[in-house]
């Protein structure tokens, strides 16, 4: 279609190269709803007639229909979605149809039929977070009072209680959706009527086309509406934030319901057994998590790399970014979406630790705090419980089988009954601090975590 100043059409193999029809399939809704805008302000400002601007509306909004529908199949040997458009609504319309690219470039369509998809699937990511967040909060209502050691190191660190254990780990999905809010307002700024880079002649209304695109803004500077993909950049970026946070999720849940562990009983409708070992419950949608986790990441640092070195404006290489950007964001939500399936759906051992944690090594900073509490400076109170424990390992005893003299020997002040001290949910209940594992900080923390949603 646009090949008037060459003397020769475009070889094959660089016609199937160059082309982005597959990729932009997914803006189809998007290109049509610039369109339909486009068109309007035409015939407001007077560069179309009020007939043309109806039939260009009338005809555009057909096809819209069409795509809502599924029934608008875009042509595969069009270089891209806008051309493909753009030939099936001349088809349709005649001459009339070959006004509607007045005033606008392929440049700024396409900038702003991502921005357009964006603004959607942010608010389809966001419905996943809370989905999650909401999954976790039940969970933590249900199951939160279950005693399990803390971990640092992957080695034992003190008694806590489930719930703090899984605000550990929604917090984090509270700040990503705020990542993804103000990445929204930012690139909610319509680059449409920018044109190729330099902006037009004709007495276009940018302020209009965004209004009727439902846009905050316009993108002040042609050069940069077109050559501008920050925003994308930061998309992913927040995407791969959130899937390293559910990789590490997902993490947790192929340990925890391993044999070994035994803590956790995932869903039957979210594991695979075997083709061979008839026993196997496979975690495999949480090690599919960790998988497309990786992937997300590597689609950010394509993104970063695509446009690291490109001069201003617009540059062919940036029609690879979608490729990116789609597959990070759509990855990101279906994942979201999963794991709240997983969450909803597994089943906790309650009692799995708690035998385990009685006379634990890892209420010995129970004992430390106890001396501090007693006046004890707290490098003093560390060196002397450090040499309990040392002992109770050369002696195969727990805390709470130590002989008071044992003790006194290691501190005075470790005298009479340490048992009550030694008790792993009186332990996590002591911990009472802004933030702590006691049951009263988890019932705050759940509180202000349900206004969130």
């Amino acid at each position: 279609m646009l090949r008037d100043r060459f003397g020769r059409p475009m070889a094959a193999e660089m016609a199937a190269y160059s082309s982005s029809i597959e990729v932009d399939s997914a803006m189809v809704v998007e290109d049509l709803e610039g369109s339909i805008a486009h068109a309007r302000m035409l015939a407001e400002v007077g560069l179309v007639s009020a007939e043309e601007g109806r039939q260009l509306v009338a005809g555009l909004t057909a096809l819209l229909e069409e795509a809502r529908a599924g029934s608008f199949a875009l042509d595969p040997a069009a270089e891209d979605v806008h051309m493909a458009i753009e030939e099936e609504l001349i088809r349709r319309l005649g001459d009339v149809g070959k006004k509607l690219h007045t005033a606008r470039s392929r440049n700024d369509q396409v900038a702003t039929d991502v921005r357009l998809w964006l603004k959607r699937r942010l608010r389809e990511l966001d419905r996943a977070l809370a989905e999650l967040l909401g999954a976790l909060a039940a969970r933590i209502e249900a199951d939160g009072r279950i005693l399990m050691p803390g971990y640092t190191h992957l080695q034992r660190g003190q008694p806590i209680l489930l719930g703090h254990h899984l605000l550990a780990h929604a917090w984090p999905l509270v700040r990503d959706r705020q990542r993804l809010q103000q990445a929204g307002e930012r690139l909610d700024a319509s680059p449409l009527g920018a044109c190729a880079m330099a902006g037009t002649p004709h007495p276009i209304d940018r302020a209009r086309t965004a209004e009727l695109l439902g846009f905050a803004s316009v993108v002040e500077n042609a050069m940069d509406a077109v050559s501008a993909r920050d925003h994308e950049i930061e998309v992913v970026a927040a995407c791969a934030i959130a899937m390293t946070h559910a990789s590490r999720m997902a993490e947790e849940l192929v340990i925890w319901s391993s044999a070994e562990w035994a803590f956790v009983r995932l869903g039957e409708a979210y594991v695979t057994t075997s083709s061979i070992m008839p026993q196997k419950a496979n975690p495999d949608a949480a090690e599919l998590v960790r998988g497309k986790a990786g992937r997300v990441v590597g689609d950010l640092v394509a993104l970063l790399t695509l446009v690291k070195g490109l001069p201003l404006a617009y540059n062919r290489d940036l029609q690879e970014d979608r490729h990116s950007l789609f597959d990070a964001v759509t990855t990101t939500r279906d994942t979201l979406a999963l794991l709240a399936g997983v969450w909803r759906s597994l089943e906790f051992r309650p009692e799995r630790f708690a035998a385990e944690l009685e006379g634990d090594f890892s209420l010995a900073t129970e004992l430390a705090d106890l001396l501090v509490a007693r006046g004890v400076a707290f490098r003093e109170a560390h060196g002397a419980v450090a040499r309990l424990v040392a002992w109770c390992e050369q002696h195969d005893r727990k805390l709470d089988q130590v002989p008071e003299e044992v003790a006194v020997a290691c501190h005075p002040g470790l005298s009479g009954d340490l048992r009550p001290y030694l008790e792993p949910r009186a332990a996590a209940e002591r911990r009472t601090s802004l933030g702590g594992t006691a049951w009263g900080e988890i019932e705050r923390q759940l509180e202000r975590l349900r206004a969130t949603l």
